[in-house]
């Protein structure tokens, strides 16, 4: 047993201002009311990240130079425990133009896949797999599914990257883009025109997206669509049953995907920021419209909790509000009913933030997995005060 004493509480739906919690057997047994001085640190639920972009550039920080998975895995977790992240889903990709072996490639992605899970036990944070599935690559369905059989993909994500349309809708803004990665103005011209010119046909996308979604129901495993960018490819992704949209492109598609009951998530730096990096959707014009469910790391996690100051003061129910995003609504979408809020019986997952905002100390199940040294005090002490 063990309590944290005289904390600001960010409850699921009201703040507690000085509090105290008992956590025992790794889960919040008691919240009371403090009568001690404040201690200054605010204790929010862990960040429950859904969509997380790291774990392969951990692997290959630079083009074609690859590092043991032990060595990312390990550097990723520490990253994501600081941040406060207590629950964690590593995006990895199946990509149609990728090669063999390469990153997103069907052998390289699989083996990822399958690696991760192996190399998670006793680490840190909470790791779990999301398969992001390019609709375009028909002959990954089948490793999909093996996956999906081994018990290894916990998420799937449904995306089509060909230039014109969904994330890509603007050639001239990806042309820009891959300039700017290197690729000279014409290459980058032609490659493009060429993806464009042997785009898949509409019908092989459908039945693509029809056999995954069919497979995600049969395995009980969440689907989600990204990068929406129309009415009508909204309407389809609910029609097909992803329940999260990831990443809507434009306010006409967010606005249909929650008509339709998905949650929609965008990424916690575009909120930081107050615009998307590819000139898309903006998560805080998605929020002040009330287009806007869950948080995600997106490609940093040291984002997630100045996303959540961004939107607090736009938010309908303030901080509280703003919290939910990255804990109660994210295990809400994923089926984590042990997880997700600072309430009784609850999984005691805790990030530890201090008045200069930054988190000190995270806590998963009970267990400090990060700490700077500081934090609130800690006591195996019975409770003095009357329960909150």
């Amino acid at each position: 047993m063990m309590w944290l004493h005289d904390l600001k509480l960010i409850l699921a739906d009201r703040i507690i201002e000085n509090g105290s919690l008992r956590i025992e057997n790794g889960t919040i047994a008691e919240i009371v009311e403090s009568s001690g001085a404040p201690s200054g640190f605010t204790a929010f639920p862990g960040y429950i990240d859904m969509h997380g972009d790291m774990i392969e550039l951990e692997l290959e920080p630079r083009p074609k130079v690859g590092f043991p998975m032990e060595v990312a895995v390990a550097h990723l977790d520490a990253r994501l425990a600081a941040a406060g992240v207590t629950t964690a889903y590593a995006a990895v990709s199946f990509s149609r133009s990728a090669k063999d072996g390469d990153r997103r490639s069907f052998e390289h992605t699989s083996n990822i896949i399958r690696a991760l899970k192996e190399n998670v036990q006793g680490l840190r944070v909470d790791h779990r797999i999301h398969a992001r599935f390019d609709m375009t690559y028909t002959d990954a369905i089948s490793a999909l599914e093996g996956l999906l059989v081994a018990g290894v993909v916990d998420l799937v994500s449904v995306m089509d990257h060909t230039p014109g349309q969904g994330q890509y809708r603007s050639v001239e803004k990806l042309i820009s883009y891959r300039v700017r990665g290197g690729s000279s103005e014409e290459q980058a011209r032609a490659e493009i025109q060429n993806r464009m010119e042997n785009a898949v046909p509409a019908d092989i996308l459908l039945n693509n997206l029809e056999n995954v979604s069919r497979l995600c129901k049969v395995h009980g495993v969440a689907m989600a669509s990204h990068d929406d960018d129309t009415v009508e490819k909204a309407n389809l992704m609910a029609d097909v049953g992803a329940v999260i949209a990831e990443f809507p492109v434009t306010m006409e598609a967010a606005e249909v995907a929650k008509a339709r009951g998905l949650m929609i998530a965008m990424g916690a730096p575009n909120a930081m920021r107050g615009q998307s990096y590819s000139g898309n959707l903006s998560a805080r014009a998605a929020h002040s419209a009330g287009l806007l469910h869950i948080l995600a790391a997106d490609y940093h996690p040291a984002a997630i909790l100045p996303a959540i100051r961004a939107l607090a003061s736009e938010d309908p129910d303030g901080l509280v509000g703003a919290v939910r995003l990255a804990s109660q609504n994210p295990a809400k979408a994923l089926g984590l009913t042990d997880r997700g809020e600072i309430a009784l019986g609850k999984r005691a997952d805790l990030a530890i933030v201090d008045s200069s905002d930054r988190v000190v100390q995270t806590f998963r199940a009970g267990e400090v997995i990060f700490s700077n040294g500081s934090g609130p005090q800690m006591t195996a002490q019975a409770a003095i005060s009357a329960v909150a």
